[in-house]
């Protein structure tokens, strides 16, 4: 358990804007802060962040929380666990036990993993720094390519020793089972199948004798590695990388995200390279905002991770058949993303590790700085390089161009560059755009068919999956929760029965007033969030304690953090704006009382339909005589209805 003098000390301190901003860009929008949304795709900021109430809201998803919330759904952790991740982003010591062998059998295997991963990074990197075969080889190796020991640091580097089982020894002996050995990737076993008995013995080192690249997730936890043989082997791969895991998924890790995610959000625009040297050359040459798909082709999740930080992006793939190949592959996910895509081309088949290496980092960086061209004003300016010489490749040229320009979701961009691709091909802009016109046709009609046979492969949902139907009432419940958390302290006069039937004034809080009038009617919420919140908010009442929302953003249950932060964070600060123009918007604390009245008699009086509505329902199974006494129960509860209905001002005709 984290003292609660801890726990307080870590939600003081970490300040929700600071937080996010590891992870998505921030942009300045009123009050609040506005990016991408990091838990659904979108080309159109709705994630909203106040500073001053610290929490979060997505007004697409509908995500919603605090600082602590966050962490939890962006780093998929538990409560705990988002708090030693807070504690260690500021430095906030943690006293805890040292746990025995038998609990850490009993952590998940993510932890677990996660553990033999972060022992890996520290063996390699030590046996590079202290061992003579590491130094000679492994640091020899990276002192060539030019990087100095901040450089190695930076990226935590380091060396396999060529033992096939000098990992797998030291990881045992440090107590790590065998089975989270294999599972993390570190280690594997020859011909290992379904039948195999995993035994430590078998066990080999998957990166023996290479160079050491970890791979970190946004958070700088290490997932995964990459590993470079050196020497001349012909039948050994160059690069091998880690198996996906638990802990690591190649579509979603980007290397060097974590190192430069900053740098992407300070110059808004990011390098995109094809391995990990490039992106440690480019920091080598004082570029920081660059990144790498970590060995696999660029992803869509990949993709959204680098537009959350930034809606620009600079390929600067190998100048080969296959980095060209790359590129090709990459534009149109970056395009359909809503990106800015430019390309920098490299003379000679040179990658940017190279280019660097051969013509220094001065030279280097003012490349980068004059080459960058847009990719599609490119494929323009190559098609209109052929002139008429060739009609058949330029009219390929121009189909592949519209194949780009129908990729891009704004209507207006895709319009500019219709018309400017026109100009630079002399064309009529309606030939372009007509192919364009087709293309975004034939795309929705594949998505459309695509939707068709998910459907039709779609199994049912079971209960948990399944998104529950309206039920009458469940508005009035949020609206009286939301009231109570808002202003639950907050006095009002009433008039209460003495124990001689007597109409006494009383002077109470609000929350006090919603929970009696729930209470004398027997009524407890029908959604199970809102019920635990209500019975806190009473239990606290009770002692005469009206937690503050800032103090309810912490609750150790996330749904209830989460409802909380939808409370109070609003889509638009409507009195603010309206009064700008001269309209006066009343302030809903001068009619507490009144608003207060009209959702319970609204609320009970969706309950009484509803119980009506379960009566009628029985009418059809029951006898006679049953019948009769249903009717009556009925007719009374109907008359019940229409009172409330007067106390709101209703009149109901049939």
């Amino acid at each position: 358990m984290i003292p609660r003098e801890t726990v307080d000390a870590i939600i003081e301190t970490a300040r929700i804007e600071d937080v996010v901003s590891d992870f998505i860009t921030l942009k300045k929008r009123g009050t609040n802060l506005l990016g991408l949304c990091p838990f659904h795709g979108e080309k159109t900021p709705s994630f909203t962040v106040s500073a001053v109430k610290g929490i979060y809201k997505c007004f697409g998803c509908g995500k919603a929380g605090n600082t602590v919330n966050f962490i939890m759904e962006h780093l998929k952790l538990s409560y705990p666990e988002a708090l030693k991740w807070l504690a260690s982003k500021y430095g906030i010591a943690i006293e805890e036990r040292v746990l025995t062998d038998a609990e850490k059998e009993q952590q998940q295997a993510r932890e677990s993993i996660s553990v033999v991963l972060s022992f890996a990074k520290d063996f390699f990197k030590s046996f590079m720094h202290t061992d003579d075969e590491g130094r000679s080889i492994g640091l020899g190796y990276l002192t060539e390519r030019g990087l100095d020991l901040e450089l190695i640091e930076r990226f935590e580097l380091g060396y396999s020793p060529n033992n096939r089982r000098a990992f797998a020894q030291a990881a045992l002996k440090q107590g790590f089972t065998i089975n989270y050995i294999i599972e993390s990737g570190m280690c594997l076993i020859p011909g290992l199948d379904a039948d195999t008995v995993i035994t430590a013995e078998a066990a080999i080192d998957r990166f023996a004798g290479r160079v050491m690249f970890p791979v970190h997730d946004e958070a700088g936890r290490v997932v995964a590695f990459g590993g470079r043989i050196l020497g001349n082997a012909t039948k050994t791969a160059k690069y091998i990388n880690s198996p996906e895991s638990p802990v690591y998924k190649k579509s979603k890790i980007l290397y060097g995200l974590f190192q430069g995610k900053k740098h992407i959000q300070q110059q808004d625009s990011c390098y995109l390279v094809e391995g990990y040297m490039d992106v440690i050359s480019m920091h080598r040459s004082g570029i920081q905002n660059v990144v790498a798909s970590s060995g696999t082709s660029l992803t869509a999740e990949q993709v959204k991770a680098i537009h959350r930080f930034t809606s620009t992006v600079i390929i600067l793939y190998d100048g080969d058949d296959a980095g060209q190949k790359a590129a090709q592959r990459a534009i149109p996910m970056l395009l359909e993303e809503g990106m800015q895509v430019k390309q920098v081309l490299f003379p000679d088949a040179h990658d940017p590790d190279s280019y660097a290496h051969t013509h220094g980092e001065i030279a280097f960086r003012r490349y980068l700085e004059d080459a960058p061209q847009d990719v599609i004003n490119r494929a323009a300016e190559q098609a209109r390089a052929l002139g008429s010489s060739d009609p058949v490749q330029k009219s390929l040229k121009v189909r592949a161009l519209a194949q780009w320009i129908s990729c891009i979701p704004d209507t207006i961009t895709r319009t500019l560059y219709v018309q400017s691709c026109a100009i630079t091909l002399d064309i009529a802009e309606s030939v372009i755009q007509q192919e364009v016109n087709k293309l975004r046709r034939q795309q929705a009609g594949t998505q459309r068919e695509m939707e068709q046979l998910q459907t039709q492969a779609t199994v049912l949902p079971s209960p948990a999956e399944t998104k529950p139907a309206y039920t009458p009432g469940i508005a009035e419940e949020l609206a009286m929760l939301r009231l109570m958390v808002l202003y639950g302290a907050q006095r009002i006069d009433t008039t209460a029965e003495n124990e001689e039937g007597i109409e006494v004034p009383l002077n109470i809080s609000l929350s006090e007033f919603i929970l009696f009038e729930l209470w004398q009617d027997d009524l407890q919420f029908m959604d199970a969030i809102h019920q635990e919140l209500l019975e806190f908010l009473s239990m606290e009442a009770k002692h005469q304690r009206f937690p503050t929302s800032v103090a309810l953003m912490q609750h150790a249950n996330p749904h209830i953090a989460s409802f909380i932060a939808e409370c109070i964070i609003l889509p638009h600060d409507l009195s603010d704006k309206w009064k700008t123009y001269g309209v006066e918007i009343q302030d809903e604390q001068l009619y507490l009382k009144k608003q207060a009245e009209h959702i319970l008699y609204s609320y009970k009086e969706k309950r009484l339909q509803q119980i009506i509505n379960e009566k009628q329902e029985l009418l059809k199974t029951v006898s006679a005589d049953d019948a009769e006494l249903l009717l009556h129960e009925i007719h009374k509860l109907t008359v019940l209805k229409s009172e409330v209905n007067a106390l709101m001002g209703r009149i109901i005709t049939k």
